[in-house]
């Protein structure tokens, strides 16, 4: 079977890995499919108001995190999942609603409706792949995890490629706000993977399904004590650091070469699908036997090493088609071989922070870094920085990354 030679997949394996990477298929198309929505709503209320959105969107992180910590404490996965999974779901039929002007037009009400979803999908992005990457760490031990969060990624990958396809097309032919309801199916169809998984259970997944316990905020203690758990924040932090850097370096690109909504959805959507292609690549063919032939170290500096490179291109030259070069590269090697090696990070945790702590680096460590990005982004422009220049000011933080991920890898595969 081609599963078996790809990844080296053991007796009982295939079904269990084809079934998670359908559920990460459905969270990835509904996450894809608000992701180019999300990027034109943020370009619509202007540029020079993204840093506010970033910090709002901090902040209800901040607010949702401990109410998170506190449904992991009293649920099972079985139950947690399914709550998540349901109020995002609900929330986004909501939207669907204000979309359609049921409840009144305004252009005061659009900006609103624009910035308030443009922070719920950043709530939404990271709050549902996070809890996906935590119930499969308890799925697979490390070492299995090594062999297949890559080829389970594949299945996020496929689906990723469908989301863009929809924004785009529904960007110039449709409403736009029609990809709402997708989402909510495909959150309702991500439970069905999700009880299929967990009725094959393997060693201690059924142990694993009962509620943690402890308080509401116990993942802030667990974080502060765990010179692990420091480190991997700081490689998230880093990497948020240059993630929006770029994203606000595109806004600007965008915002000049595109006057209308539609056409700016439509390219950020070509951008998605490109990403999406070649991740599905990287993933299939590459990010598996890079972890278990290379190590962690060097599959966790592959993309601070793109991102370098890619700054300093956009120093140079810091126009559209290299924009476009560098966002491809970058979120393919980000998606398809730095995140399955993170993911694996966290098998060799405790359950407690693999939940409680995790989620709170996957969401208010990384958007804090939005945050503060953001602001300074924000003063750098304020002091007269152009685009090439501002991107040659954070090029030593990739390089500094770069050491943080040859450190963090070698230290776990040890």
């Amino acid at each position: 079977m081609l599963l078996h030679r790809i990844a080296d997949l053991r007796p009982g394996e295939a079904r269990r890995v084809v079934v998670a990477g359908i559920w990460s298929g459905c969270l990835l198309t509904a996450n894809a499919s608000l992701h180019p929505l999300r990027d034109a709503m943020g370009v619509a209320g202007g540029v020079d108001t993204l840093h506010w959105l970033f910090t709002a969107t901090f902040l209800t992180m901040l607010a949702a995190v401990p109410i998170f910590g506190l449904a992991v404490a009293k649920l099972g996965r079985a139950r947690l999942v399914p709550w998540v999974h349901r109020t995002l779901a609900s929330n986004a039929l909501l939207f669907f609603v204000v979309m359609q002007g049921w409840l009144g037009e305004s252009p005061a009400i659009e900006l609103w409706t624009a910035r308030v979803f443009f922070v719920w999908t950043s709530v939404f992005n990271l709050f549902v792949i996070s809890l996906f990457w935590s119930v499969m760490a308890d799925l697979f031990a490390g070492a299995d995890a090594k062999r297949l969060f890559g080829l389970i990624s594949v299945g996020g990958s496929i689906g990723a490629l469908a989301g863009p396809l929809l924004g785009g097309a529904l960007a110039l032919w449709a409403d736009p706000s029609v990809l709402l309801v997708v989402v909510a199916i495909a959150l309702e169809l991500a439970l069905v993977c999700m009880r299929a998984v967990n009725a094959n259970p393997v060693g201690s997944a059924n142990a694993d399904a009962e509620p943690i316990g402890g308080s509401a905020f116990a993942g802030l203690g667990e974080l502060l004590r765990s010179p692990a758990l420091l480190s991997i924040s700081a490689y998230v932090l880093l990497l948020t650091t240059s993630s929006t850097v770029v994203y606000f370096v595109q806004a600007e690109i965008i915002e000049r070469e595109f006057v209308d909504d539609g056409t700016r959805t439509a390219v950020f959507a070509g951008i998605d699908f490109a990403v999406n292609a070649l991740t599905l690549v990287l993933q299939g063919l590459l990010a598996g036997r890079l972890i278990r032939r290379l190590g962690m170290g060097v599959a966790l500096a592959v993309l601070p090493i793109v991102t370098l490179v890619g700054l300093l291109a956009l120093a140079l030259a810091p126009a559209l088609a290299p924009l476009i070069a560098m966002q491809v590269v970058r979120r393919a090697c980000q998606y398809g071989i730095a995140k399955p090696a993170r993911e694996v990070l966290f098998t060799a945790v405790d359950r407690s922070q693999r939940y409680k702590a995790k989620s709170l680096i996957d969401t208010v460590v990384y958007r804090g870094g939005d945050a503060l990005t953001g602001w300074a982004f924000a003063g750098l422009v304020a002091l007269g920085l152009g685009l090439g220049s501002i991107a040659l000011v954070f090029a030593p933080l990739a390089a500094g990354w770069i050491a943080l991920g040859l450190w963090l890898g070698r230290g776990h595969d040890r």
